[in-house]
């Protein structure tokens, strides 16, 4: 952020934006197995909630007039299913759970698509400052 504000000189304004990979919201009726899927895949990535220290990065960086809005995406349909299907698969193959119940939980979400009941949420935070 030092050398964001830095390129951008005094009035620059610089706006990050992106997912908190550890708040996906997906409806389920295992909220425990569920949350062990998405922190399994979260994991994974190098910086899975930096979204939601956007605003601490800024003020760190000496940015100013720092605001910070979450944009909440909803997904119904069953174009999410391959989320769904990733998630259960990296999460059984590291370990976080077996392959019967990342199975179990993928026929659930498939059976919530087929029935209209599939809801996925994801959470888009965006930041905005001035140098």
């Amino acid at each position: 952020m030092a050398e964001a504000r830095r390129v951008l000189g005094r009035g620059g304004r610089i706006v990050p934006a992106g997912q908190d990979w550890d708040a996906l919201m997906i409806d389920s009726d295992d909220p425990e197995l569920t949350r062990t899927i998405v922190r399994a895949r979260a994991d994974l990535l190098g910086s899975p909630r930096a979204a939601r220290r956007y605003r601490n990065l800024l003020l760190d960086g000496g940015f100013a007039e720092v605001t910070v809005e979450v944009h909440t995406s909803v997904f119904t349909g069953p174009g999410m299913l391959p989320l769904a299907t990733r998630l259960a698969e990296q999460a059984r193959a590291n370990g976080a759970v077996g392959r019967d119940r990342a199975d179990g939980w993928l026929a659930e979400q498939r059976g919530r698509a087929e029935a209209d009941r599939f809801l996925v949420a994801v959470p888009f935070f965006v930041a905005a400052a001035c140098a």
